[in-house]
């Protein structure tokens, strides 16, 4: 990241698709701001999601673009939730510098009813089961893992929770998701996905600032419970509280722009923005060193027209094997 800091007057504006590190140096405020454009529609597009599933997937794509780029090394984060709803898995895969994918699966049976039933929100689409945010730093380290139970909260509250029980940092995160409906060059109608979010983080000097007190069931003393947030923290988490989905998503409203009028008083910086490509980490190599562990009846089984068609789940790319390739165990 960049160290030099510009005024919003002398800078380009970063555009969908780049994540912007920002600080409130007199709120001790850091965090990322994002929004997202081709990147969502390309991805959200592949798979032709219905509508509630595609919303889903875009608000993991976006809390794992906020956070991924925030990584110091060359690895992957991975965002994925498993539940017992119609939407029983989602995945969001970051890998530095820039490299997203994501991909949602779903019941149609179980989404159809609750559609119906206007069961849509992303804690009954999700349903009961775990949210894990994972960091994988590459050969010869162990990942690292955080799980935090799907309690009927959203995906916003969650990723607070996270931040709070793994890294103890106060943290407020707002994401939004809107579908555009306008008209083509030729006047034909023509639907886009967008997306935006907001990540922002309290680290104040003296690390006594940010105690907050434990989660139900902690260990922490009882003194925690009559806790009163930092004032600098609440009001900055109140800030970021009232931005709204349709700024988030606004084509109109430039994300440096938001973070101007939100701490604009309090002196907000601006960072070098980090690009976020639709790019998925699949190989025809790849695919086939999985298939050449397989045995001999494993291969029979995968064939189909004298051929073993694997699609990739992310891209949806299809490689295609001839059986003589592999020799099975």
């Amino acid at each position: 990241m960049a160290e030099a800091t510009v005024e919003l007057t002398d800078i380009n504006l970063a555009g969908d698709d780049h994540v912007v590190p920002f600080q409130v140096e007199g709120m001790d405020v850091r965090g990322r701001a994002v929004q997202l454009g081709p990147l969502l529609n390309t991805i959200l597009g592949r798979h032709d999601y219905p509508a509630p599933v595609a919303r889903l997937l875009a608000e993991a794509i976006v809390l794992t673009a906020l956070i991924g780029t925030s990584l110091k090394f060359d690895g992957r984060f991975t965002v994925q939730t498993k539940g017992d709803g119609p939407v029983d898995l989602l995945v969001a895969d970051f890998s530095s510098p820039e490299s997203m994918r994501a991909y949602a699966r779903f019941d149609q049976e179980a989404l159809d009813a609750a559609i119906s039933e206007g069961r849509t929100s992303p804690p009954e689409l999700l349903g009961e089961g775990y949210l894990a945010f994972t960091i994988d730093q590459g050969q010869g380290m162990q990942p690292y893992q955080g799980i935090v139970p799907l309690d009927g909260s959203s995906l916003e509250e969650i990723a607070g929770v996270y931040f709070r029980q793994s890294e103890q940092i106060p943290t407020k995160v707002r994401l939004g998701v809107a579908e555009l409906l306008d008209r083509d060059e030729d006047g034909k109608p023509r639907h886009n996905w967008r997306a935006g979010g907001v990540l922002a983080q309290f680290l104040p000097p003296a690390p006594e600032r940010m105690r907050q007190p434990d989660l139900h069931g902690g260990d922490g003393d009882e003194r925690d419970e009559e806790h009163v947030n930092d004032d600098s923290w609440a009001e900055a988490r109140m800030m970021v509280e009232t931005v709204d989905t349709d700024e988030l998503t606004d084509p109109q409203v430039a994300i440096e722009r938001l973070l101007f009028r939100l701490f604009h008083e309090r002196g907000v910086r601006i960072y070098e923005p980090q690009g976020v490509l639709d790019r998925c980490s699949c190989s025809r190599d790849k695919i086939k060193g999985v298939l050449d562990g397989f045995t001999a009846e494993e291969i029979e089984a995968s064939q189909e027209d004298g051929q073993i068609a694997v699609t990739c789940e992310f891209c949806s790319t299809t490689y295609r094997y001839d059986p003589s390739e592999f020799t099975a165990a």
